[in-house]
């Protein structure tokens, strides 16, 4: 049997979940219709719009349904950024270094097609954004449509000073969106107390269905659409809704949360004890409490990974890998480091299956995994033309 560590990725769905899911699927009718089948389909969803809108400390209306994380923060910036364009030209984009690729994509995107002009904002060592150098750039200028940042950073777990940022922002009329999909269901999230504009999250993250996620958007903030065609979500998102979907996401969202934080550290723990060299990043102590992100010296953090998976092992790598070349995480390099120390990186998430066995195999597995990849060493950055 194999021991899932990549909780991040996706978490199996909550067994309550899954029963609601089928039970709902029967439930015939259109939420916009106005016979009774679907004033029935829509009493179920609104009800599911106020269960999940009750965990995340807003007002229902507030709750956008989506397709799920990523297209929540494609809508909140792009959209965002698009209305703040209204008044005055407003081109500038502020996003701290190492962000999830839905919003470096996004933006980068905006930056392609529509003109936009991107201004990293540096992180320091431990992955968190530099403040003072966010408050320089909101000062520097008065063309700023909005500032996006992470929750908490998905690769090495560090949480972000939210409440902060949005404070200097608000100081400059500037709105902030917040991506929660790696914090949501871990850490408390108080949206109405937030100040931000808009913030993102995931139902597969919490042990819901894959496909569904929620932009929770401001009664104050003003989005332009993504999608166009009926309006049914105050015309900020076309679509049928998808009412079985959301009354999972609600249970899923409603299930009591265990405290990860304990096999967080004994994977802190056993690996350190494991392998003297492993290096943990991101802050040691303000971090996500599933994540623990190790970099070993001299190896692929590809090669572990497989090696890892072979002796029934799965966790995740920091790395992405461009056209079957292993690259060191952007994330990584924006915490300083060199493209070497960041090649070798794991990320371990523990979740609401994970026993304290599972973290004892991975402890066990881990030498000899090392010990084999260090002997591989580091792949070719690139591919040698005419090689067969």
């Amino acid at each position: 049997m194999t021991v899932y560590l990549d909780h991040a990725a996706t978490t199996p769905m909550h067994p309550e979940a899954i029963a609601a899911y089928a039970a709902a699927l029967g439930t015939v009718g259109n939420p916009s219709s106005i016979h009774s089948a679907g004033q029935n389909a829509k009493r179920v969803l609104e009800e599911a719009r106020e269960r999940v809108a009750a965990t995340l400390g807003c007002d229902a209306i507030e709750i956008v349904f989506t397709s799920g994380g990523t297209e929540s923060i494609n809508l909140a910036i792009k959209g965002l950024w698009w209305a703040r364009q209204a008044e005055r030209p407003r081109p500038r984009l502020l996003v701290p270094a190492g962000e999830h690729h839905a919003t470096v994509d996004t933006v980068e995107w905006l930056e392609r097609y529509e003109g936009a002009v991107v201004e990293w904002i540096p992180l320091d060592a431990e992955g968190r954004v530099q403040v003072d150098a966010l408050a320089a750039a909101l000062e520097a200028h008065d063309d700023v449509a909005l500032v996006s940042l992470l929750w908490a950073n998905n690769e090495v777990g560090t949480m972000q000073p939210v409440a902060e940022v949005v404070a200097l922002a608000a100081a400059h009329g500037v709105p902030v969106h917040a991506d929660a999909v790696a914090a949501y269901g871990q850490v408390p999230i108080d949206f109405a107390s937030t100040g931000l504009a808009a913030l993102s999250v995931s139902a597969h993250k919490i042990g819901g269905p894959i496909g569904i996620g929620a932009l929770v958007l401001s009664r104050t903030a003003t989005v332009v659409p993504l999608i166009h065609g009926g309006g049914q979500q105050r015309q900020v998102r076309s679509g049928t809704q998808d009412a079985p979907a959301a009354v999972a996401f609600a249970v899923a969202a409603e299930h009591p949360h265990a405290d990860l934080a304990p096999l967080r550290d004994r994977v802190v723990a056993g690996v350190r004890a494991a392998v003297p060299g492993a290096v943990l990043r991101g802050d040691p102590v303000d971090r996500l409490p599933s994540n623990a992100h190790f970099t070993f010296e001299g190896c692929e953090g590809d090669s572990l990974l497989f090696l890892l998976d072979a002796a029934g092992v799965s966790v995740s790598t920091g790395s992405a890998c461009q056209a079957g070349i292993p690259e060191p995480s952007h994330v990584l390099l924006a915490m300083g480091l060199t493209d070497d120390e960041a090649r070798g990186a794991i990320r371990v998430t523990v979740g609401h299956t994970t026993t304290e066995a599972d973290v004892d195999a991975l402890v066990a597995a881990l030498p000899d995994a090392v010990a084999r990849a260090s002997r591989a060493g580091y792949a070719d950055r690139a591919p040698l033309l005419g090689h067969r």
